[in-house]
């Protein structure tokens, strides 16, 4: 695949609830091979219906969703989506429903087809490669918060997907799982979309940051701006503009 070749891209697509609400319209979107995007915005401004209608969760009310350069419409063409876009979801419980981690993460290679020792081997090397070792066995719904994001993206990550989706991957987690994710992103050498209103997160793991508001998206700068900004600002965390 070429380098500078369009992985996903959205062209004037439009959705609406079932009561009328329009969430976007005519939206434009395109990630790049190689690129890694943030994306902000306030609550209710279509981020996570963005990810969903690029996976197929969604359907738009109009436009096109087109995936590795072919547009998606049915759910078979999503299928083989969903085998090269992996999607983290906000909420890891979401995400994991066997009963022991390693039922959980070895799920997608079974999928696929693998054998069971495939599906094993491949389980187990992602694991280790996320610092998980001797999970596999654990139960999943005992896990806290932050252990269950990381085999929530550990389940992602066993597919070696060509492209990441993620939502909200740093909500509601202690510093050192924290910084555990951002070493793990900066170490794939994957094109990825994160929606998120972690500021010093998105700095950390992205190259470019986009603004969603009232259905649009605009690109915002490098990431590396909104970093020296953070750590410059006596604001802080705390969202603020400027005169």
């Amino acid at each position: 695949m070429d380098g500078n070749s369009i992985v996903i891209q959205l062209e004037n697509v439009s959705f609406s609830y079932r009561n009328g609400e329009s969430v976007m319209g005519n939206l434009q979107f395109e990630l790049r091979q190689g690129e890694k995007l943030g994306l902000i915005g306030p609550n209710g401004s279509g981020k996570t219906t963005l990810l969903h209608i690029i996976m197929g969760l969604l359907k738009p009310s109009s436009g096109t969703v087109r995936i590795f350069d072919k547009p998606v419409e049915s759910e078979q063409d999503f299928r083989i989506v969903r085998q090269k876009v992996g999607f983290l979801f906000q909420n890891a419980d979401d995400q994991l429903f066997s009963p022991t981690v390693l039922e959980d993460v070895a799920f997608g290679p079974l999928n696929l087809g693998k054998n069971p020792e495939e599906a094993r081997q491949m389980s187990l090397k992602t694991l280790k490669a996320l610092n998980l070792n001797g999970f596999e066995d654990r139960i999943t719904h005992n896990l806290s918060g932050g252990e269950k994001k990381l085999v929530a993206l550990a389940t992602v990550l066993v597919m070696k997907p060509d492209v990441l989706l993620l939502d909200e991957p740093a909500t509601g987690l202690d510093e050192h799982t924290n910084i555990r994710i951002i070493d793990i992103l900066n170490s794939l050498d994957t094109s990825y979309v994160i929606v998120s209103h972690e500021y010093d997160f998105l700095a950390r793991t992205t190259r470019d940051i986009y603004s969603m508001q009232g259905g649009k998206i605009e690109y915002n700068g490098r990431s590396e701006n909104l970093h020296s900004h953070y750590h410059r600002h006596p604001h802080g965390k705390a969202p603020h503009g400027h005169d």
